[in-house]
């Protein structure tokens, strides 16, 4: 999970017109992909890598796992384990890579699409090397942990649309299907224009550091961050990007996936007194065109109250989501609507969307979401940003920001001081 030659900052000042030159033959124009077997490689054997392994395997007969990549051999080992049951995992040792630089061994084995599940920090690289040796993606959110990565991230896009590569996205709530039914008649306009939104991700923390947790001795700064990621802001982009993303996202969808004006916020750290510098809540409020509030709570603290819940206030109506989706009416008690699944249909959001991604492959189409999954992680963090520094930061700011947590070059044994935890009015916006 580590890059070789390439540096996304080199890559920001490629032009459009050299990144149209620069293609290879991709599997849409190269290969029939509506027949032959399709060669998978998994890069990041984690739970959600190891989740989306399976889902793959799953959505389509004639897919195979080829090659597995992390950066730590016993994780491999361990998903491996579970995906035991399916008989088309054929992963032999040779083709079981670990260390910074397993994404391009996997890259390099022979497989046709890849799923990219490391930490996120890694995530602007992985999608561009994958984009550059014409594989389709999928690759899970969120997408970048700083304006550096986003931007990369577009460029990516833009490359994949000229090579047929195809990119899928993995906020999985715009995959399950009573989500999107709801959603439905709020993009469609059928509740009136939104007014208001109140989305909240209250969750518990991801495999935290404990007080007083160090950094063994002989072990490298890097090699100690990436084992514990969540509780580092360059590895996981903090709570608003690793995980209640996926609230921000919703946010953006029920938009219409507009750009917002600004945002202000809070945050801080609560209950967290460890070595990282993530922290464990945040309040926002997403200024939007036409005077629309979106409001956003985030926090994640062991053992207390938890909710993920969306509450979208439109002119005809309330959604209710992501659990039993309903329209209530204006007085917020009449139950208007409620979702009712369909006899047989697929539920299951993260199998919706791989069953969708490799139908697509086999009809010869192109699927390319970069746009708006961009879009969605820049919206996390300018939330952050706005928390972080204490200040109303704009869009506009946020796009001209050289914001970039980390060099593309760092290597287990590397000295990489933790940078402070962010204090509000003192840390700034580069």
């Amino acid at each position: 999970m580590n890059p070789s030659d390439f540096n996304r900052r080199k890559f920001l000042g490629v032009t459009g017109a050299t990144l149209a030159v620069a293609g290879f033959p991709s599997i849409v124009r190269g290969q029939d992909v509506t027949k032959k077997v399709l060669k998978i490689g998994l890069i990041g054997c984690g739970g959600r890598g190891t989740g989306a392994a399976s889902q793959a395997l799953s959505a389509d007969p004639d897919v195979k796992l080829w090659a597995m990549g992390d950066a730590f051999a016993p994780a491999i080992t361990n998903s491996l384990n579970q995906l035991s049951q399916f008989g088309r995992v054929e992963v032999p040792e040779e083709r079981r890579f670990s260390g910074l630089d397993a994404f391009q061994q996997v890259l390099n084995s022979g497989v046709d699409v890849v799923i990219l599940a490391t930490p996120p920090g890694f995530r602007p690289q992985h999608l561009r090397a994958a984009v550059e040796a014409g594989k389709h993606i999928f690759c899970e959110k969120p997408m970048a942990v700083d304006v550096a990565g986003v931007k990369s991230v577009m460029e990516s896009a833009k490359l994949a649309k000229e090579k047929n590569v195809s990119i899928q996205h993995g906020f999985c709530w715009r995959y399950a299907p009573g989500v999107r039914e709801a959603y439905g008649k709020i993009t469609s306009g059928e509740l009136g224009r939104v007014i208001s939104i109140y989305g909240t991700y209250m969750g518990t923390p991801p495999k935290p550091l404990q007080p007083g947790m160090k950094k063994p001795d002989g072990m490298g700064d890097v090699e100690w961050q990436v084992a514990w990621w969540n509780n580092f802001e360059w590895l996981s982009g903090g709570p608003i990007q690793e995980q209640a993303i996926h609230t921000v996202d919703k946010i953006s969808w029920a938009m219409g996936d507009v750009a917002p004006i600004a945002a202000v916020a809070n945050g801080g750290r609560a209950m967290r007194n460890d070595a990282g510098n993530v922290y464990d809540h945040y309040n926002v409020v997403f200024e939007y065109p036409n005077g629309v509030l979106c409001h956003f709570g985030e926090r994640q603290y062991p053992g207390l109250y938890g909710e993920v819940i969306d509450r979208v206030y439109c002119e005809k109506g309330t959604v209710i989501c992501p659990s039993a989706p309903m329209v209530l009416g204006l007085d917020g008690k009449k139950r208007e609507w409620m979702y009712r699944p369909q006899d047989g249909a697929e539920q299951n959001m993260y199998q919706v969307c791989h069953n969708e991604f490799f139908a697509a492959l086999r009809k010869g189409e192109t699927i390319n979401t970069g746009e708006y999954m961009a879009k969605s992680t820049m919206l996390g963090i300018l939330g952050r940003e706005a928390a972080h520094t204490g200040e109303r930061i704009t869009w506009e700011q946020l796009w001209n920001a050289g914001q970039d947590m980390a060099p593309d070059t760092l290597k287990f044994p590397d000295a990489f001081p933790i940078a402070p935890v962010p204090v509000p009015g003192v840390y700034k916006l580069v």
